[in-house]
């Protein structure tokens, strides 16, 4: 389709509002510029569908995600935006909302909004509970009317406070897509009753994400870090300066076999990928100027403190590729399977694979990054993948019960800094009795897991790849479009990624004394 064409078309979309026309059109433009230059060799890759950049533009002007440093600009008000130090809760909400309209991201939203509760904390002196909780549910139901995508993101916990339960109760009352949320824990740290709560909200909304407070931490500076967009953790007062993710399954697929695998292909695409990595970040940190910009000069970011991250997917379909079983079966029975996420023998060979690549990308310089580095990170998928899971995710529809899954997919997560998920579907039987939940959040976090997550099969509210849609308005979208930009790459993703037949299961009581005792 000619250029043109297509911005016609676009103006024309009797679904989008202005805003989001203004949005497609300036994808089109991104999408029209030369090409960051890369070898022969990459542009193959891409064009196989082996590597992907994301679709984050050809020309990469602004980092991936942004982290800024809020607590920071409360503190010191900004130059720029002529604001002086925010003096009570009300200047605080005033300035994040007005910041927040300046933090770019490859959405144009704001992906990370801060550790809201520490950030207001020293603001809320004086406010009684219900006064507190009336400020922050207005202010809610502005985040999703006025940033209305799911890939924004709060932060919460790890300790007991008025605003953490504050934002726990309202987010459980209203329900919004946006924004996302994870609560962080630390068992030295966070009561179990706040960590009840936390799950007793999973049950209602899907949200929040829970994450290993410790596990994170540890893979950081003193500085901190934060969770943005779907789960994906980076650098406080930093972010990802971008995102190429590699295709397992393709690379599977290419090798003659599970040596051949280790020696030759994996180590072949992942320096291709770094390639790309170099070239994409060249432009945004040399040619860009990106890093001139005010939230640079008031210190508010540090370019020191991006990473690229090295995304992978299609862990699954790798796995049975390279042990001779591609075919997946549809059943979620308990039958004995020699596929990945049933079988010890797959799992421990997804294992090997993620071991491999932590070495790699530790291993690994590249131009600009954190220490050097970039992080490893278990990619969600996009809207137009098929027939190839997400990160080390369990082939949907194939998922066993709810230990044993996270009893295969444990041993992945101490891999993959920059993020890793998966995403139980648990059957709405647990609502009424959320304690279960709390159990088996508690019971993955032990064994490893660096972030649980769960959807409640009957809740109107669910997770895609780790952004939230609502079923009823992908029921409306085609009709009607929507307000909200995100739910039309759930329309997608329900098409294209079989995320509707995630199979709702029962934590399994036969199996609960073993799990209780591995922990």
């Amino acid at each position: 389709m000619a250029i043109q064409e297509r911005l016609s078309q676009i103006t024309r979309d009797l679904n989008l509002s202005p805003k989001q026309k203004s949005n497609f059109l300036a994808l089109e433009a991104d999408s029209s510029l030369p090409y960051v230059a890369v070898s022969e060799d990459v542009t193959q890759a891409m064009d196989s569908g082996i590597i992907c950049d994301m679709f984050e533009g050809h020309a990469p002007f602004k980092p991936r995600y942004v982290l800024p440093d809020y607590a920071k600009y409360l503190q010191q008000g900004s130059e720029y935006l002529e604001l002086s130090p925010a003096q009570d809760l009300d200047e605080a909400l005033n300035a994040l909302t007005i910041l927040y309209h300046h933090v770019p991201s490859v959405t144009n939203i704001p992906v990370y909004l801060g550790q809201l509760d520490e950030v207001l904390l020293p603001f809320c002196q004086g406010i009684d509970t219900e006064n507190l909780y009336r400020k922050l549910k207005l202010f809610w139901i502005m985040l999703d009317r006025t940033l209305p995508d799911a890939f924004m993101h709060v932060n919460i916990g790890p300790t007991d406070n008025i605003v953490c339960r504050t934002i726990l109760r309202i987010d459980a009352e209203l329900k919004q897509i946006a924004p996302n949320l994870t609560f962080m824990y630390d068992p030295q740290v966070t009561p179990d009753e706040l960590l009840q709560i936390a799950a007793s909200n999973i049950c209602e909304c899907s949200k929040p994400h829970i994450a290993n407070y410790p596990m994170h931490a540890n893979s950081y500076d003193k500085k901190g870090f934060g969770i943005v967009s779907c789960y994906n953790s980076l650098p406080l007062a930093g972010g990802a300066n971008t995102l190429v993710r590699l295709n397992l399954k393709e690379i599977a697929l290419r090798s003659n076999d599970i040596s051949d695998f280790f020696d030759n292909t994996l180590p072949q695409y992942c320096q291709l990928t770094y390639e790309l990595i170099n070239a994409r970040c060249q432009y945004l940190h040399e040619e860009s100027n990106f890093f001139n910009s005010f939230l640079v000069k008031e210190g508010l970011i540090e370019e020191s403190r991006f990473a690229p991250m090295f995304g992978i997917y299609g862990m699954a379909e790798a796995v049975n590729i390279l042990q001779g079983n591609p075919e997946l079966t549809e059943s979620h029975t308990e039958k004995p399977s020699p596929h990945y996420g049933h079988h010890q023998a797959a799992n421990e060979l997804g294992h090997k694979i993620s071991k491999a690549l932590d070495t790699i990308v530790k291993s690994t310089p590249v131009d600009y990054g954190y220490n050097g580095r970039a992080l490893l990170h278990s990619q969600g998928g996009i809207s137009l993948d098929k027939d190839v899971t997400p990160g080390v995710r369990i082939p949907y529809g194939t998922e066993p019960n709810p230990i044993a899954h996270i009893k295969a997919l444990a041993e992945h997560h101490q891999y993959y800094t920059s993020g890793i998920s998966d995403i139980l579907t648990i059957d709405e039987t647990v609502k009424s009795n959320p304690q279960a939940m709390f159990q088996l959040c508690k019971g993955a976090l032990n064994l490893g897991f660096r972030e649980f997550t769960a959807n409640v099969a009957s809740n109107d509210l669910v997770r895609v790849t780790g952004y939230m849609i609502k079923l009823s308005d992908i029921a409306r979208f085609k009709e009607a479009g929507s307000r909200t930009n995100t739910t039309g790459l759930g329309a997608e993703a329900a098409i294209n990624t079989k995320i509707l037949e995630r199979q709702p299961r029962v934590v399994a009581h036969e199996n609960a004394p073993s799990y209780a005792k591995s922990h």
